[in-house]
């Protein structure tokens, strides 16, 4: 699916779907163990660029535009730190390994929450102070921070957000 002309909230909530797509088909326990690990780094790698796209531009737009913005970004970005350590604890595990799928577990459960506080407020309200075009323009940017961000979980990742 093309992503020219979409804005900001349509694209993040595109990739929220492609995730839990990916969720999914790890939560169904198909595939040989190889397949598995595979899918959990395709997992990885839609999780870390999509948190880089959102760190880049949905973040210092919430904090710019909504009156507690700095505090609903922060919150998101630790919860964004928190998934990265889940995600890198995963990177070193076998699929074979039973802490696999329990790391999985963690990552599927933290993820969901997150997508839901977004989807549920964050994109809403800021559907509400900011024009088409200002959201579209974002839509840009968040595609192209996504073609340039990095697909595995930086191994020095903050625990807290960095204070602007």
């Amino acid at each position: 699916m093309g992503t020219e002309g979409k804005d900001m909230v349509n694209l993040l909530i595109e990739d929220h779907r492609e995730i839990e797509a990916i969720f999914g088909r790890l939560e169904s326990g198909e595939g040989t163990p190889e397949q598995r690990r595979q899918l959990a780094n395709l997992m990885t790698a839609e999780l870390i660029r999509h948190s880089v796209a959102e760190e880049e531009h949905l973040y210092p737009t919430a904090r710019a535009v909504l009156d507690d913005g700095n505090k609903i970004a922060d919150h998101e970005i630790e919860e964004h730190a928190n998934a990265e350590r889940l995600l890198k604890q995963l990177e070193g595990v076998a699929a074979t390994d039973p802490e696999f799928d329990s790391l999985l577990d963690s990552v599927f459960s933290d993820v969901r929450h997150h997508i839901e506080e977004e989807e549920g407020d964050l994109f809403r309200r800021l559907r509400q102070r900011c024009s088409r075009d200002e959201l579209l323009d974002l839509g840009a940017k968040l595609t192209a921070a996504k073609t340039m961000a990095p697909t595995r979980p930086h191994p020095a990742a903050p625990d807290r957000p960095r204070q602007v």
